[in-house]
């Protein structure tokens, strides 16, 4: 059993789908951000970082999505998500690593922007940069990945539900995939994956 904690159309979305795919035994509990539940003792005790994800696993609790969503495809191996091999495993992580620390602090600056400041002008140049630095973003994430047509190339592996979060960063701020039209398939693609359709219709989110 494990048990997610999440907040509705977060990059929770990520392992969601993912532990869908592999059709583990999954618990959820909304954590929903805009209320502060993050910030809430009760969660806190559970994770002092304040953010979501958080995964309750039979071996412990993990955070942050890179991490998760490799335990997962590491502990199911029979799902086949996990590349083989350590420089594809690398890959792997490569890209986790740039969605996490790249790609997510750049939106975050839209929604999140008090963490770095307060001033309402240093808040309001920080958001007018997000649709820019998600279209460097996109743009670097069209031109260096396989994405044939999944993340990774041929396979689906536990990369392609982040990459889809990462699209909806790009719709949230306004950025039209159409130029992209690498990343705008691999959105389909994933959106006809049953997992993906199950995960929007458990968080009830609209695509």
């Amino acid at each position: 059993m494990y048990t997610l904690y999440y907040s509705k159309g977060s990059s929770a979305l990520a392992p969601h789908i993912l532990a869908l795919e592999l059709g583990v035994d999954l618990a959820l509990v909304e954590v929903p951000i805009p209320q502060g539940a993050h910030q809430a003792p009760e969660f806190l005790a559970r994770n002092p970082k304040g953010r979501v994800p958080l995964l309750d696993t039979p071996e412990g609790s993990l955070t942050e999505n890179p991490a998760i969503l490799e335990y997962l495809a590491a502990r199911h191996p029979q799902g086949g998500l996990l590349p083989e091999g350590p420089l594809a495993q690398a890959r792997a992580r490569e890209l986790c690593a740039y969605l996490c620390a790249t790609a997510h602090i750049a939106f975050a600056h839209k929604l999140r922007g008090k963490r770095w400041a307060q001033d309402p002008v240093a808040l309001a140049d920080m958001q007018k940069y997000v649709p820019q630095n998600l279209t460097e973003c996109a743009t670097y994430l069209e031109s260096t990945l396989p994405l044939g047509p999944w993340a990774l190339g041929a396979d689906y592996s536990f990369c392609d539900p982040y990459l889809y979060v990462f699209a909806r960063w790009l719709d949230a701020a306004g950025v039209p995939i159409d130029p992209f039209p690498k990343l705008a398939a691999h959105k389909l693609a994933m959106l006809a994956r049953p997992a993906t359709q199950a995960a929007l219709a458990a968080q009830e989110i609209q695509e």
